[in-house]
Parts: C-alpha cells; sequence; structure tokens
C-alpha cells in the first residue's frame, strides 16, 4: 500500500521514465488510391527518407493542423487533386517504431470517396513518377511499412504495428 504522502509519478512522466514522449508522436497522413485493383505509388526523389522508393502519396501532419486538413493539403500538394475532409475514409491505422531514429509514428491511412480535378506529379522536384501498381505485383522497391499496410487493408485490418519486439 502506497503511503498518503508519496509521490506517484503522472502517466506522463511514466511514460518518459519508459523511454518515450507523447509529446514528440510523429503523424503521417497517406493517400490511398486504388483503381482496378492498382494503387498509385510514387518514387521518391531528393529525400531524406527512403529516396528511390516507390511509397503511397503523404506527408506529415503540421502543428495546428487537423488530420483530415493536412490530408487534404498534401494530395493538392503532391497530386494536385482536390479532397473534401468529409470525403476522406480511414482505411488503416499502423503505429510504427522507425528503426532508423527510434521514433514512435502514427502512420493513418485513407481514402478517398471521391476527388475533384486530374492525378498529376505536382512535385517533380520531390517525385521522380508516378505509376499505378497491381497491389499484387508492387515493385520490390516499395517503402516496407507500405507494403504491410496496404495488406493488412486488403485483409480488411484497421490497426497494426511495425518495429516494435514481439
Amino acid at each position: 500500500m502506497t503511503a498518503p504522502d508519496a509521490h506517484r509519478p503522472s502517466p506522463t512522466e511514466s511514460l518518459r521514465s519508459a523511454g518515450t514522449d507523447p509529446l514528440i508522436l510523429v503523424v503521417g497522413v497517406h493517400l490511398v488510391l486504388v483503381d482496378d485493383a492498382a494503387v498509385l505509388l510514387g518514387r521518391r526523389r531528393n529525400t531524406a527518407y527512403a529516396n528511390g522508393m516507390w511509397h503511397l502519396p503523404s506527408g506529415h501532419m503540421s502543428p495546428g493542423e487537423r488530420v483530415t486538413a493536412s490530408m487534404t493539403r498534401e494530395a493538392e500538394e503532391e497530386l494536385g487533386i482536390r479532397i473534401a475532409e468529409a470525403d476522406l475514409e480511414l482505411v488503416h491505422t499502423l503505429h510504427h517504431l522507425d528503426a532508423d531514429d527510434d521514433r514512435s509514428r502514427l502512420q493513418l491511412f485513407f481514402r478517398p470517396t471521391r476527388y475533384d480535378g486530374l492525378v498529376r506529379n505536382a512535385e517533380p522536384h520531390k517525385c521522380h513518377a508516378l505509376r499505378w501498381w497491381p497491389l499484387d505485383g508492387l515493385p520490390g522497391t516499395t517503402v516496407p511499412y507500405t507494403v504491410h499496410a496496404l495488406a493488412e487493408i486488403g485483409r480488411g485490418r484497421c490497426l497494426s504495428t511495425v518495429g516494435w519486439a514481439a
């Protein structure tokens, strides 16, 4: 039994002592565009992460931004398409421990129910090419957690983890 005057660590203090800090959780947003069993991927260029690899159109939340606003902003910046926030469906959440920097990342995967405009490579300085790939034939140079998330979405699973000890 704990004495009434004993200091009990707050949940945040307990997390910090365990080596994690919820205040620095990185949130990534990913757009899953599927057409005829093919998914749109971009080949990354001039990027610090996964340069030269295929990945879903994606980005990070900015401070003070709603997660859905973040996804619509990224879709317009990268693909030149407009998506209403209400037209985004969250199809998967991945809690990812990044082996490169040991940071905890929450990766959110959205599918639009509709969008306006024609898909185009609006950031050629960051994306070498856009291409539709069969879901059962992704290139070997696809970002591994992207492959994982797409497989989980195909199984109808809405939550998974990658990089954490079993």
